[in-house]
């Protein structure tokens, strides 16, 4: 079981969740005070290296993972053994919810992307969790609300796409819009995954993702420097998404 953690591994604060600097409106970061403390009382908070496996795809649901720092990959498989990477969680996104509501295993293996702080909590004191506190259940209902609509959005960027071109313009335009810096030379954006993650993201092979990668550099479109990736031209992504 998680142990709550002292110093500052990998270089995160020691905070609490009052003192959270990145507290937003997404899940348990914004509860009332009285329902805050009582969630802190319960949660066990752990930091993971990059690689680290929180849970596994059929694996009999234990409790919820919310993601205080970092990021997590959340991935299915197929008989064959192919993978497909359906969500990347970050701060503030809660791991689990729906198989802690109904009962049922995981539904997908989550991996952590980088050094990741972790807040842990039961699956029973969870349940009771929200039963005794309106304003969890309720962002718990809003949290799972956005994930059907974000798989929605994922079938279709997935099933419709005209060509696997399409598919990744399409991804790295999402990530502009959702965590994108914008400079005078373009959109900044910190990759945190290899080809062979982005691969399954797009449902595709590493082969592919590194070749219409190369073919966006010298075209201009995109500029890469070491684990920093610049859209300079967001005009010619556009283009290529046909949806």
């Amino acid at each position: 079981m998680q142990q709550r953690t002292r110093g500052k591994p990998y270089g995160f604060d020691p905070e609490n969740c009052f003192q959270c600097t990145r507290r937003s409106d997404r899940f348990f970061c914004n509860l009332d005070p009285a329902t805050l403390t009582r969630f802190e009382k319960l949660a066990f908070t752990s930091v993971y290296p990059r690689g680290a496996v929180l849970f596994s795809e059929g694996q009999t649901a234990h409790g919820v993972f919310l993601v205080c720092r970092g990021s997590v990959k959340l991935s299915i498989s197929g008989s064959d053994g192919k993978t497909l990477i359906a969500h990347i969680a970050r701060h503030g996104e809660a791991l689990g919810l729906s198989s802690a509501f109904t009962g049922n295993p995981y539904k997908a293996t989550a991996e952590t992307l980088e050094p990741t702080k972790i807040n842990f909590i039961r699956h029973d004191d969870f349940l009771r969790f929200v039963r005794e506190h309106q304003d969890a259940c309720i962002k718990a209902a809003r949290q799972v609300s956005q994930e059907c609509e974000a798989d929605s959005d994922h079938i279709r960027a997935l099933g419709l796409s005209h060509s696997v071109t399409e598919k990744l313009a399409h991804l790295l335009l999402t990530w502009c819009n959702e965590r994108g810096n914008e400079t005078d030379g373009g959109t900044r954006l910190q990759l945190l995954m290899t080809h062979e993650d982005i691969s399954q993201l797009i449902g595709t092979s590493r082969e592919t993702v590194t070749r219409l990668l190369k073919d966006f550099r010298t075209r201009g479109i995109v500029a890469v420097r070491g684990s920093t990736m610049t859209i300079v031209r967001k005009s010619a992504l556009e283009a290529l998404v046909l949806l």
